[in-house]
């Protein structure tokens, strides 16, 4: 048997992810058939590249070599097909303030590997960016789920209260996250991380006070319409005089993940982003 490109990609995508589950996902193949092409290449090569474990896989020596070789090969392909296919760059979507400097590292990681350009644009509608082709590629807080996109979780980010700077909370020294929902509780409904589903049933918030960007949740805040939680890095980069950010005990973490359309899982440029996106997390 012949081997192809499918195959040396299948076992890359599986030794980075280390999972066949989780490789399948990203490959948009069957769990089945992921492991079939895998073995097809290592019949080829005469010997086993991956070690099957209850947890996962492990790289046999002869499989990290391959990887390391196998991989640098890859990344040069796609580069020189998103030349050969006239791809400029991406543009990046995102909806409120991104973690720095990880994101500046990454934009400088892309195009210095690709020679593209990486274009951050914002958007409060990602899905519906996602759909019109307005963006490439989204990095969004929570958990987002919709048909035709799909995406990968990065890493996750500790959350801080926000509550105008005349309340008598501003002089606290931290808030536990179940005082939060005691008071009127500030949320971004279109672009938001926090809703009242991150507490117990028997104790979410009995006021919401519903608004439709980050600029309109802060200024709430400002003027003492009720409280809220964001993100640390939103907190360092978006500053307002009339809001005091305050560390929070027990609360629960704020992961970003990358999107993307699935119709263009197989893009060079798309496929080069994710891999330093997960590699910088």
């Amino acid at each position: 048997m012949e081997v192809e490109l499918r195959h040396l990609r299948a076992f890359v995508t599986v030794a980075e992810r280390r999972t066949f589950t989780a490789a399948s996902h990203e490959l948009l193949i069957t769990q089945p058939a992921l492991s079939r092409t895998v073995q097809q290449l290592e019949e080829t090569v005469g010997t086993r590249l991956l070690d099957r474990t209850p947890h996962g896989v492990e790289l046999t020596e002869t499989g990290s070599e391959l990887y390391g070789r196998l991989r640098g090969v890859l990344r040069d392909l796609d580069a020189a097909l998103a030349a050969a296919g006239g791809h400029a760059g991406l543009r990046i979507g995102f909806q409120w303030a991104l973690p720095d400097p990880w994101t500046s590292d990454l934009l400088a990681e892309f195009e210095s590997a690709t020679g593209a350009r990486a274009t951050l644009l914002r958007r409060d509608d990602i899905v519906a960016a996602l759909h019109s082709g307005d963006v490439d590629a989204a990095l969004v807080r929570g958990d987002v789920r919709a048909s035709g996109v799909t995406g990968t979780p990065l890493f996750k980010e500790d959350r801080l209260a926000a509550v105008t700077a005349g309340s008598p909370l501003a002089a606290a020294d931290e808030l536990d996250w179940p005082e939060l929902s005691a008071h009127p509780l500030v949320v971004n409904t279109v672009s938001g991380a926090t809703s009242p589903d991150d507490w117990p049933p028997e104790s979410r918030p009995a006021r919401v006070v519903a608004c439709g960007s980050y600029d309109e949740w802060l200024a709430l805040i400002a003027a003492g319409r009720g409280i809220g939680s964001t993100t640390t890095s939103a907190a360092r980069t978006h500053t307002h005089a009339r809001v005091t950010y305050l560390p929070l005990r027990n609360a629960p973490q704020v992961a970003l993940h990358l999107l993307w359309p699935t119709r263009r899982t197989g893009d060079p440029l798309l496929r080069r982003f994710r891999e330093l996106a997960r590699s910088l997390a």
